[in-house]
């Protein structure tokens, strides 16, 4: 059963973060008249058409829920660090494809795996980057599902790595 959404929901769209749904249109594309989600990043305030018989396959999904949160910060704390000595531009597409698979897992652990590979050794600027975005995006989707401040979130976050 795909996830359904009504106009006012959060949800996270895959490298964007959290959007609200404020709307639900019919377009027609190719003859055939298609319904589309109209989302609006909460940060950027983008504005994506997601067609609705699609949301589930381009990985739009509701907000964590406290199980989820609790399993995300487990990964954060995990100190093992689980980057093999590939060469940083397969690290970098392995990091990448798992910032666009939207799952909030894959992004802690890109964000624990940089984090903790920074205390190693300078990153690449394209991996800082990518630091930044991952610590973003995990950021905005616990403020939002704890309904807390960023900043609070923020310094949750230093916490576990310090």
């Amino acid at each position: 059963m795909a996830t359904e959404f009504v106009i006012g929901d959060k949800a996270v769209y895959p490298s964007q973060g959290v959007a609200e749904v404020i709307g639900i249109e019919k377009k027609e594309v190719h003859g055939k008249v298609q319904r589309f989600y109209v989302l609006r990043g909460i940060d950027t305030g983008l504005r994506i058409l997601v067609p609705i018989d699609k949301a589930d396959q381009v990985g739009l999904r509701r907000i964590a829920g406290s199980e989820e949160i609790d399993e995300v910060m487990e990964i954060l704390r995990d100190k093992e660090i689980h980057v093999d000595r590939q060469t940083w531009n397969r690290r970098y597409r392995g990091f990448m494809e798992k910032i666009k698979s939207g799952s909030l897992f894959e992004v802690a652990e890109v964000f624990r795996d940089l984090y903790r590979l920074k205390g190693m050794k300078p990153l690449s600027f394209g991996e800082r980057r990518m630091l930044d975005t991952a610590r973003g995006l995990i950021v905005q989707e616990l403020s939002v599902a704890k309904a807390a401040d960023t900043q609070k979130v923020e310094q949750e976050l230093d916490r576990i790595f310090d």
